[in-house]
């Protein structure tokens, strides 16, 4: 989910000076940007405790860690240290300094990696690429395993609450999820005013209630000792390292806190981690721990058991609103990496809804929202319960933490020319916390850990053959078009002979080298052209937004009498073009004669794939290419254009 920043309320650069009644705004604006930072960003991280030391110390783990004094001292530890080297130091301190002209995250990184690439790098820097789009595509994994474990995990709080509604939590589940989906084209702009409160006294529940659990075994506090950690892991790896695949839970969502960085700005989530999140979250394992060590028995549901009686119905409905708010951030964080990936080329065409006027980076995805929404209901129905889930969950979350920490430090050396032994001390801890968190989940992978990687490897083949696609249609469709100069050479001489009419014509096309094949079909068979025609090229920059000053380049094609101009528009990849508004944007003066844009038809060619005997691609990738052209979104709609003066002409390429 990507919004655009309040200019001056992230803090990301200096303020100017300003007078002193101007100061308090100047500090609630900052502070409602961090608010909002609480609502949107840490959401899925925030109610990881619900589920993360409930699954370590499942007796139903196929390998499971033996409730002891020692090993709740040891996982305790390794949790608070996983979480500390994983979420501060690799995203907080280090991967939110590596941005894409504010925006964060995998996707952003890819764009990075194609802008600075070290010397000799190419290779490295396109397999590097690749590893990226594979992490975008186990987010989407991410994205549907989310919404289903964390409100499974809250209403099975009515388990503890009542034994005897154990059977109405799937169906419960399945409701809320269902509407959660439904309401989704109506935006977040109204339910985002409710995020940040709500997570706040989130935190502050699980902190404080955190806090009695420690009261009650002040000894747990020990477990802030790394030494806990390591000599639970070295000492007892074979329980430690299969522990590791439950562990890794706790810090589930650290990607949003990067790639939501564009929403809010670093100092923000910064802040909200260190001063809130990170201490509740922190307090509320400890608070677990020493309930574990009470009882061994509470193991069962630490997190609700941690709460008095009299309050577990009503933490219950504030765990399933909580656990809502982390699937809502990581449904319109799908619809985020879905949309940038189709303006990077790595998908169709989409169609995108932008649900504020006010905020440009708050849309929706219609295809992707009913595509997750069935995928998230089946995982809850196959699964029915979140330790189930869990199994499939650390892989997907481990997955991307590596591939960001691998890109990251290959941009640090790329871009900052950082010294390549500051690069290895840094990156070999680092990397190998995370290796040894992808090892363990691997031993889950018969118990649904192969999950996320069948998604993510789905998405993977989906985006990489419709790119390779792509470039084979549009090679084969330049050839067909050829020249565009030499077309308009060859106007200026009469050839063929055309009579001109009155309006104004615009052509969509993809670039200013070649001729649209729907103005060569207009003059070839039709033998007129129009008086002023217009060739519109969208061009997708590697940023997030392009400013309007910048959106639009004139190019007169040698003749500046003919009525005949090339215009590019140029977007971010996080913007939705739109046609006319663009090129409302047009000097007068430089349009050779003046366009009626009231009244201009809008030409688009469309183009039939069929598949062909050439050797371009294996065949089953061919049928995958043309039935992943099926779900392009209409192109009048995309660009805006009036659908009532849109003339569409097509043509069949085969692939």
């Amino acid at each position: 989910m990507t919004e655009q920043r309040p200019t001056g309320a992230t803090g990301d650069t200096p303020a100017p000076q300003s007078a002193p009644g101007t100061s308090v705004a100047h500090d609630t604006a900052r502070l409602a940007v961090v608010v909002g930072a609480l609502g949107v960003v840490f959401g899925d991280i925030g109610t990881s405790p619900i589920y993360t030391l409930q699954t370590v110390f499942d007796p139903g783990d196929p390998h499971p860690v033996p409730v002891s004094r020692d090993n709740v001292f040891g996982v305790a530890s390794l949790v608070f240290w996983s979480v500390t080297i994983i979420v501060t130091v690799t995203y907080v301190l280090l991967a939110m300094r590596a941005d894409n002209e504010g925006e964060g995250g995998i996707m952003a990184l890819i764009t990075l990696l194609r802008r600075w690439v070290a010397p000799g790098g190419r290779r490295t820097a396109l397999a590097l690429s690749a590893l990226g789009i594979f992490g975008a595509s186990l987010f989407f994994g991410d994205s549907m395993i989310t919404p289903a474990i964390s409100v499974l995990s809250a209403v099975e709080g009515l388990k503890v609450v009542q034994p005897s509604l154990a059977e109405l939590v799937v169906p419960i589940t399945a409701v809320i999820i269902i509407g959660l989906f439904l309401v989704q084209r109506r935006g977040t702009a109204a339910v985002g005013r409710m995020f940040g409160p709500v997570m706040i006294a989130w935190f502050v529940t699980i902190g404080v209630l955190g806090i009695t659990g420690i009261a009650a075994h002040p000894e747990i506090l020990k477990a802030l000792s790394p030494t806990y950690a390591l000599g639970f892991l070295f000492g007892h790896f074979g329980i430690a390292f299969f522990a590791l695949a439950a562990i890794v839970l706790a810090v589930t969502g650290a990607e949003a806190l990067y790639a939501d960085m564009g929403h809010f700005g670093r100092r923000a989530i910064t802040r909200g981690w260190l001063f809130l999140v990170f201490p509740a979250c922190a307090l509320s394992y400890l608070g677990q721990g020493a309930l574990i060590l009470d009882d061994p028995a509470n193991a069962s549901a630490p997190f609700f058991l941690l709460v008095p009686g009299w309050g577990r119905l009503p933490m219950v409905v504030l765990a399933t609103a909580a656990t809502v708010i982390a699937s809502q951030a990581v449904i319109t964080g799908a619809y985020s990496v879905a949309a940038q990936a189709a303006q990077l080329g790595y998908l169709p065409r989409l169609r995108v809804a932008h649900t504020s006027e006010s905020t440009i980076g708050q849309i929706y995805v219609p295809w992707i929202n009913w595509l997750l929404m069935v995928s998230v209901l089946t995982l809850v129905f196959a699964f029915r319960s979140s330790a189930a889930l869990a199994f499939a969950f650390g892989m997907a979350v481990t997955g991307t933490i590596t591939i960001t920490t691998l890109l990251f430090f290959y941009v640090a050396r790329a871009k900052w020319n950082t010294p390549m032994w500051l690069i290895v001390l840094a990156a070999t801890p680092l990397l190998a916390v995370d290796l040894l968190f992808v090892a363990a989940n691997l031993t889950k992978l018969v118990h649904g850990a192969w999950l996320p990687l069948m998604i993510g490897l789905t998405a993977f083949t989906i985006m990489t053959t419709w790119q390779r696609g792509r470039e084979i249609v549009t090679t084969e469709r330049e050839q067909r078009e050829g020249s565009l100069r030499v077309f308009i050479d060859q106007l200026q001489e009469g050839v063929p002979a055309t009579v001109t009419v009155l309006g104004t014509a615009v052509f969509l096309n993809r670039g200013k080298e070649t001729a649209p094949l729907a103005m060569r079909a207009n003059v070839e068979h039709n033998h007129v052209r129009h008086q002023q025609v217009v060739f519109l090229s969208i061009k997708t920059e590697p940023v997030p937004r392009v400013p309007v000053d910048r959106r639009i380049a004139i190019d007169h094609l040698d003749y500046r009498e003919d009525g005949i101009i090339h215009v590019t528009a140029s977007y971010g990849y996080m913007e939705t073009p739109d046609v006319p508004a663009a090129l409302a944007l047009l000097d007068p003066a430089e349009t050779e004669g003046p366009l009626d844009l009231a009244q201009a038809s809008y030409f688009l060619s469309t183009i039939e794939l069929r598949p062909g005997p050439q050797p371009t691609m294996a065949r089953w990738r061919k049928r995958l290419f043309i039935a992943t052209s099926h779900i392009t979104a209409d192109a009048a709609e995309y660009f805006g254009l009036p659908r009532n003066r849109t003339v569409i002409m097509g043509s069949q390429i085969e692939v």
